[in-house]
């Protein structure tokens, strides 16, 4: 899915794209079709054409990613019929969606876009709008619900809890506690009042929102872990960690049983990709990432070029910059959303059609 790679040079400012063979830094911009060109032309007769037969784009997709580059449309189409026939020789057969999915070191598996709720149940939207947009979101495979203990002070989690509480088994359910909540017995007090809120007998991921001193790390990984052993909790994870933290995490017993570490990253919010992002692939381990369609850096659903794309294509530009996002396969992107329109919209970013 190397065409993805190319969608932010028009978007914002040009940031250092870095190149997986090359291993240097390329500052794209809008004026550099031609090196874009370059760099996909490359790739035929390489390892990453290898990768690229794995993560094949539909044609809708694929000429979406070409168009944005300025590359003509019927070459785009010579090129994705080379590969399919590549893949699947003589078959004829008709592509098949195929639900993007994301695996946890344990082995396992969920949706790579789920549904935030940091503003949800809390009069933003009438609650009645708010509940049919969370489940229209699980009905269509969202499955990955992630609120705080600390978001309208529990009033999300009641929200969740109140609105999933006929179809608990079919949600992923991740919540977090504060970093205020950490010390002593307080992580258990914190976690059985979220499991009240949440009207469930377990929360399927439990993070620690944001870093502590290094001092209490190994206290808290103890609680996590005792919490997980007694069936509270099925997994446990960070918030907001750099690789200094990450670190430091797994330099502590049990450090190691991290689940992911949740953080912010978008088109407009590439910080990670410097150094969290690789060194959590590096330790098998998924990033979720929060505020995907820009968050406070800029909300990436009124961005001119994206709209302009998704529009050429049936697409809109939520849901463009959400593949982008879940591009490489290991991030889980949790976009907010009241609207079940816009769930929708977010949603398509979850399947893509594979030979």
């Amino acid at each position: 899915m190397y065409y993805l790679d190319f969608i932010e040079s028009n978007i914002a400012r040009p940031q250092p794209w870095y190149h997986s063979e090359m291993g240097v830094p390329v500052t794209l911009s809008s004026g550099t079709h031609q090196r874009a060109a370059f760099w996909l032309l490359r790739l035929s007769g390489r390892k990453e054409m290898d990768t690229m037969n794995q993560h094949l784009l539909n044609r809708r997709q694929f000429s979406a990613r070409c168009a944005a580059l300025g590359f003509a449309l019927p070459a785009a189409s010579a090129m994705l019929a080379i590969q399919a026939s590549a893949q699947v020789p003589g078959t004829g057969e008709a592509p098949k969606p195929v639900v993007r999915t994301v695996k946890f070191p344990d082995g396992t598996t969920v949706p790579a876009i789920g549904q935030g709720s940091w503003r949800l149940g809390q009069g933003r939207h009438a609650l009645s709008v708010e509940k049919e947009a969370l489940r229209t979101g699980i009905a269509l495979g969202m499955t990955v619900i992630d609120t705080a203990e600390s978001y309208g002070e529990g009033r999300s989690e009641q929200f969740i809890g109140s609105t999933i509480a006929d179809q608990r088994d079919r949600v992923f359910l991740v919540t977090k506690v504060s970093p205020e909540n950490t010390a002593g017995e307080a992580i258990a007090r914190a976690c059985r009042a979220s499991l009240g809120r949440l009207r469930t007998d377990r929360i399927d991921l439990y993070l620690l929102h944001a870093p502590v001193p290094s001092s209490r790390l190994a206290g808290v990984v103890a609680k996590f872990e005792e919490l997980r052993a007694a069936g509270k909790i099925r997994s446990w994870g960070v918030s907001n960690f750099s690789v200094a933290q990450m670190e430091e995490l797994f330099r502590v017993p049990d450090g190691h049983r991290c689940a992911t570490n949740q953080v912010s990253y978008s088109l407009r919010n590439r910080n990670i990709e410097r150094d969290v992002l690789p060194w959590c692939q590096q330790h098998n381990m998924p990033v979720m990432a929060y505020s995907p369609l820009g968050g406070s850096s800029g909300p990436l659903v009124r961005d001119p070029t994206l709209a302009g794309v998704g529009a050429k294509f049936g697409y809109s530009a939520a849901t463009v910059a959400l593949d982008w996002v879940i591009r490489s396969g290991n991030v889980i992107a949790i976009p907010e959303s009241g609207s079940p329109a816009h769930v929708k919209e977010n949603a398509l970013a979850l399947s893509v059609l594979r030979s």
